[in-house]
């Protein structure tokens, strides 16, 4: 098939293998509504996948859910992206890895584990995880990880309930002997938008954190790399969407869908292909989900004309079309968007207001979870 003119190939798979997960995280990026089991692609399909991923470019291939290690086929789809000579990636709550596990995920070839953690505090992680004891097993994974060899990074998705911790949660991702230490903040959109009030952070939180970061960065240099990027809702620019809609990377969910990032489903709107019905080559290249917001054409002002659209690529679609029903809108998040001074002052009123009790992502509470997404759009 022939690749079309100006559209290169993509770097990275995410395969997301299952929405199943035991933890129940109320910012999950998995949409609200939780593929099942019983949809799940099988074993010969993912083959297929990773080897028409690698045949297309892809480099690297990120196994990821809900909880990968749910299938107990991981270790043979691992074995056959190495042998492929992807660059591998297991994304892990940890809970549920033990050493035998592990050993056979490193024997089938693993390059890489990233571990979530939600807090510094055991009794702080297990609340937001949804999860009893789950803090205690994710460091004693990350510790039998270090004993393999393998690099390690610790992802701690950051909002109101655990920012004041962020300077024990780097301090702990140097002790665990982390490499890199994400420091993600909550984007929201699907389960985050939902509990969107019980997890922005107040700007001065922000701003500690930020100080706090560029700090850490100096005395750790050498030690450990930390990724951190503001929170949407106090930046003055948005960040860029995966690089660009459909210039870098590539999802498959645990059905079969192939998204241009892990949220796109949120944008409903789009129809998205399916591995089962279509190539993975030529959904990249001429996939109607995939051309809808690849580039710069589709871009409405302030996008079309400023100079930082090759930079920011107007910024997050998923959020753009959360908050204004418009994913050609520019993101509210960018200090040039008309619905931005109304996204930071919502952002104030909610930070300064107790946090209501979380909505947990797990499948009962999806009915409500999109009854409250549609409560919270910004005008």
């Amino acid at each position: 098939m022939a690749r079309p003119e100006g559209i290169p190939p993509p770097v990275s798979l995410l395969a997301e293998v299952t929405h199943r997960c035991p933890l129940q995280c109320p910012y999950c990026s998995n949409p609200l509504a939780l593929e099942r089991a019983a949809v799940e692609l099988d074993t010969a399909t993912w083959r297929r996948v990773i080897e028409e991923a690698h045949a297309l470019g892809v480099l690297q291939t990120h196994f990821s859910g809900g909880e990968p290690t749910l299938r107990r086929d991981l270790p043979e789809l691992v074995r056959h992206a190495c042998e492929l000579g992807q660059y591998t990636n297991l994304i892990t709550a940890a809970v549920l890895l033990d050493q035998a596990k592990l050993d056979a995920l490193v024997d089938a070839g693993l390059d890489h584990i990233q571990i979530s953690i939600q807090d510094s505090e055991p009794g702080n992680a297990d609340r937001i995880g949804g999860y009893k004891a789950g803090h205690a097993k994710k460091l004693g994974v990350a510790r039998m990880v270090k004993d393999t060899g393998l690099p390690l990074t610790i992802n701690a998705v950051m909002h109101r309930q655990n920012l004041d911790h962020l300077d024990l949660i780097i301090e702990l991702a140097v002790e665990l002997g982390a490499k890199r230490l994400e420091v993600a903040h909550v984007q929201y959109y699907g389960w985050a938008l939902v509990n969107r009030s019980a997890l922005m952070p107040t700007r001065e939180q922000a701003e500690r954190s930020i100080a706090l970061v560029e700090a850490a960065r100096e005395r750790l240099k050498g030690v450990l790399t930390i990724d951190y990027v503001v929170p949407d809702y106090y930046a003055r620019y948005p960040k860029p969407c995966m690089g660009g809609w459909a210039r870098q990377n590539l999802n498959v969910t645990p059905s079969g869908k192939v998204l241009p990032c892990h949220a796109a489903e949120g944008i409903t709107a789009l129809s998205f292909d399916n591995v089962k019905d279509r190539a993975l080559a030529d959904i990249w290249y001429r996939g109607a989900a995939f051309n809808a917001f690849r580039g710069t054409d589709w871009m409405e002002e302030p996008c079309r004309s400023c100079p930082r659209r090759f930079t920011d690529f107007g910024g997050c679609r998923c959020q753009a079309f959360a908050m204004t029903g418009r994913a050609a809108a520019t993101d509210p998040a960018c200090s040039l968007s008309p619905h931005h001074e109304e996204l930071v002052a919502t952002a104030v009123r909610e930070a300064a207001a107790a946090p209501p009790e979380f909505v947990y992502r797990r499948p009962g509470n999806a009915a409500r979870a999109v009854e409250m997404e549609t409560l919270t759009p910004v005008k």
